[in-house]
C-alpha cells in the first residue's frame, strides 16, 4: 500500500509543479488553489509512505516520478521541446525508479 500511495503522490507532485508554474508568481487564484492543495495532498502522502520506506527510496522514487510526468507533459503539451534525447533520459530515471522499487 505504500507503494501505491507513493506513486500517487509522485504524480500529484507533477500536478502542483505544473499549477505553480500557470499561476503567474501566485497571481492567478485557480491554478494557485489548485497548487496549494496538490502539494499538500502530495506532501501528505509522501509522508505516509516514509512510514513504511526508507527516506531515501521514498524521495528519490517521488522525486522521479514528479520530474518525469513534469517534463512529459511540458514536452506533449509543447511548452518545452522534445527531443529523442530528452525522451531516452526520461527513461533512465523510470528505469532507476522501477530498479529502486525492485531492489527494496
Amino acid at each position: 500500500m505504500s507503494w501505491l500511495v507513493l506513486v500517487l503522490s509522485g504524480m500529484l507532485e507533477a500536478v502542483w509543479a505544473v499549477a505553480l508554474s500557470k499561476s503567474e508568481g501566485f497571481s492567478k487564484l485557480g491554478p494557485t488553489i489548485t497548487f496549494v492543495v496538490t502539494l499538500c495532498l502530495s506532501m501528505a502522502g509522501l509522508a505516509v509512505a516514509m512510514r513504511q520506506l526508507p527516506v531515501g527510496t521514498a524521495y528519490a522514487v517521488w522525486v522521479g516520478i514528479g520530474a518525469t510526468i513534469t517534463v512529459a507533459y511540458g514536452m506533449v503539451t509543447g511548452a518545452e521541446p522534445a527531443s529523442l534525447a530528452k525522451v531516452l533520459l526520461l527513461g533512465g530515471i523510470v528505469a532507476c525508479v522501477i530498479g529502486l522499487k525492485v531492489l527494496h
